[in-house]
């Protein structure tokens, strides 16, 4: 036999499996529950549930996580700067935005780019940008460089920039085109910071899965999953970790593929933070055709095309009004906070008892993450909260924290403590919910019905007796039946008519599509009610349900779209299987662009990220670009820890367009090389 392992941190919990390569099937799995405060306790657990026999014969560890995923979509991260060359102020005002480009204070722009075709090399003020550098960059965890044209001159500028400043700060630095071959210089921007912010995400993974190896004895080799399913090397990761931006929700592709085996498929994973959406065609991922977007951050990183948004078993429940909305924001389950500070459920039966509801939501907990105690750039109040979080031992009630930050509960804004994780909330959650109705029950339900009470009280509704408490626990599941059919079915629009993915569906569809639901939600139709047309969305692909929680609710939205559900066996640890079944794979992309000139073409630039090199013909420029592209894919596959065999796999487009008096005009043309290899063992 040859085994491996297989682990997913997710924002709820830690899941491990030990996969038989030579028969294609789990022989153990287990769970734990993710432990934020240190990674490794939970990951020690998922382990330390497997077949300790089986455990010690595996010959390499293969990783994903939701971690990145989650903090791209709840806008945390370390404190990162990006520094532009070439780009301007006005420009970042402008357009910035659309990208993810939005904060002044993480942007740092210097003039002294070159010419677009490469041919005046860029020339910045190298004294000015390592002094101001030094100065703007004492509290950064990583740096991100990007000039204009570097796609186009070999990015000297960029490696120049690296050199230098890395001899100035002890901080990792990464260049936009070690990372990403786009010309768009706001989307490598995007990417890059982005990297830069990661750093200490994955960093902190990585240490934690390291030390939980130590402690179990396993010296299996570490490789984690990229964004389109491959798998890269530990080393690799600690310096590009905007690779992993999908890691989990691409391992669940692979997963729920190898899981399910069916050709065609909607994979839905639902996870505590997260719902990840994506399609398989004949038997392979769609792939994202433009980089992957998420979280308002567009970039060129290369990945599957996974549909992402804020729904999960810890999404926060929140009074709106006389009615509730899901918020994206993940929080601890208060069942969960109860079962680990039993304290909890008293000072909640103490709120229900003693407060008629409130506009703020005062059943809501903070606790401490990580320690800030002796670390610069916090204020006062923030201290005094984390502080008096660890004095105590506890979590802090919303009232308790305004107390321990000498304020009230209008004035309260820890956002940027949540935001970097350093504290995090805990409240109503679907989770709770679960335990409520006795789908689940592994923590506290008490405390569960203790919250929602509350919830439903802030409401304006009745919260006294259980049939209230249990209809309100049904138009919770419905509400999140609800919000995954109206993205599925969005999702499979956007990919039968591209142009609702640049424009939108518009409010009237989404109408249209919300009311289909509650149609079919409540039993009836148009057509029994006295109209002669009925308006039904139906999918001929199969729904295939990955996650914890997603067998309460996919059955019934597949039903509402005519379509066959699977929930695999093993559905629950999916991630963890698809991080292990992976291989590593590398792409280069190597332009080639004509010198046109008033007296007609003078010779090809052949563009690479190395390199700008001038030929004399088209079919030269087009052999060297083969070769180049070719040379670039291995070498990075080998830098992503691919060993063995490597194939590599050449894709040739050539660019023609039409000028006057019917000639053509060559517009270039364009390789790219595809590198595949196993990993290494």
């Amino acid at each position: 036999m040859r085994l491996g392992i297989g682990i997913d941190t997710g924002g709820t919990y830690t899941d491990a499996v030990i996969y038989d390569f030579t028969e294609k099937k789990v022989l153990s799995s287990s769970k734990a529950l993710t432990t934020r405060e240190d990674l490794s306790i939970g990951i020690s657990g998922a382990l330390e549930g497997l077949d300790k026999g089986l455990l010690a014969k595996a010959e390499v560890a293969a990783l994903s996580t939701t971690l990145a995923t989650n903090a791209c979509v709840e806008g945390k991260g370390g404190r990162a700067k990006l520094l532009l060359i070439g780009v301007d102020d006005a420009t970042l005002a402008r357009v910035g935005r659309s990208y993810g480009l939005s904060s002044p204070d993480e942007l740092l722009c210097f003039s002294g780019s070159g010419s677009f075709d490469g041919k005046i090399l860029p020339k910045p003020d190298w004294e000015s940008i390592v002094s101001e550098a030094k100065e703007r960059l004492k509290d950064a965890d990583g740096l991100g460089i990007v000039e204009l044209y570097a796609m186009n001159n070999g990015a000297v500028a960029e490696r120049e920039a690296k050199r230098r400043l890395f001899e100035a700060l002890d901080i990792p630095i990464v260049c936009g085109s070690e990372l990403f071959s786009g010309l768009n210089s706001l989307q490598r921007g995007s990417g890059t910071l982005l990297n830069a912010r990661l750093v200490p995400i994955i960093r902190d993974f990585l240490n934690a899965v390291k030390r939980s190896f130590v402690s179990l004895g396993i010296k299996a080799p570490i490789a984690i999953v990229r964004s389109d399913g491959s798998l890269m090397s530990e080393e690799f990761s600690r310096l590009r970790p905007v690779e992993t931006v999908l890691c989990g929700p691409a391992a669940s592709i692979m997963g729920g593929m190898a899981l399910a085996g069916r050709k065609d498929s909607v994979i839905v994973d639902m996870g505590g933070t997260t719902t990840d959406i994506s399609l398989v065609k004949n038997a392979r991922p769609v792939r994202a055709p433009d980089g992957v977007s998420i979280g308002g951050w567009k970039t060129f990183v290369q990945g599957v095309l996974i549909d992402t948004f804020g729904l999960g078993g810890d999404s926060a429940i929140r009074p709106e009004g006389h009615g509730f909305r899901l918020y994206p924001d993940r929080v601890i389950p208060l069942s969960l906070l109860a079962k680990r500070h039993p304290c909890v459920k008293d000072e909640l039966s103490a709120l229900l008892n003693s407060s008629p509801g409130h506009t703020k939501p005062l059943h809501e907990y903070y606790t401490l993450v990580r320690d800030i105690e002796n670390k610069p750039g916090w204020t006062d109040a923030e201290k005094a909260l984390c502080g008096t979080l660890k004095s105590k031992n506890k979590p802090l009630s919303l009232r308790e924290a305004a107390e321990a930050a000498g304020t009230d509960i209008y004035k309260l804004d820890f956002g940027r403590l949540e935001a970097e994780g350093v504290v995090l909330r805990a409240g109503l959650t679907p989770t709770d919910i679960m335990h409520i109705r006795g789908d689940f029950t592994a923590y506290d339900a008490e405390a569960a019905e203790l919250g929602a009470s509350f919830v439903l009280r802030c409401m304006g509704r009745d919260d006294s007796g259980p049939d209230e408490l249990q209809r309100f626990c049904g138009e919770v599941y419905n509400r999140i039946k609800k919000t995954l059919y109206q993205n599925i079915v969005r999702i499979l629009l956007q990919d039968k008519y591209p142009r609702l993915r640049r424009e939108g569906l518009g409010a009237q569809l989404e109408g249209l599509i919300a009311s289909s639901w509650d149609e079919f939600a409540s039993g009836r139709s148009n057509i029994s009610n006295g109209f002669v047309f009925d308006c039904s969305f139906r999918a001929s692909a199969c729904l295939v349900g990955i996650g914890a929680p997603i067998h309460l609710f996919l059955p019934d939205v597949a039903k509402a779209l005519g379509a066959d559900c699977v929930i695999p066996e093993n559905a629950g640890v999916a991630n963890a299987v698809g991080a292990v079944v992976g291989n590593i794979a590398a792409t280069a992309v190597v332009e080639v662009r004509p010198n046109h000139t008033p007296g007609g073409i003078k010779g090809y630039f052949v563009s690479s990220s190395e390199e700008n090199i001038h030929v004399s013909s088209r079919e030269a420029a087009v052999s060297l670009a083969r070769e180049t592209a070719r040379v670039l894919a291995r070498r990075e596959a080998e830098k992503r820890g691919a060993a063995g065999e490597i194939t590599v796999e050449l894709e040739e487009e050539n660019f023609w367009g039409s000028a006057s008096r019917g000639r053509t005009l060559d517009l270039g043309a364009r390789v790219t090389a595809t590198a595949i290899g196993g990993a290494a063992l």
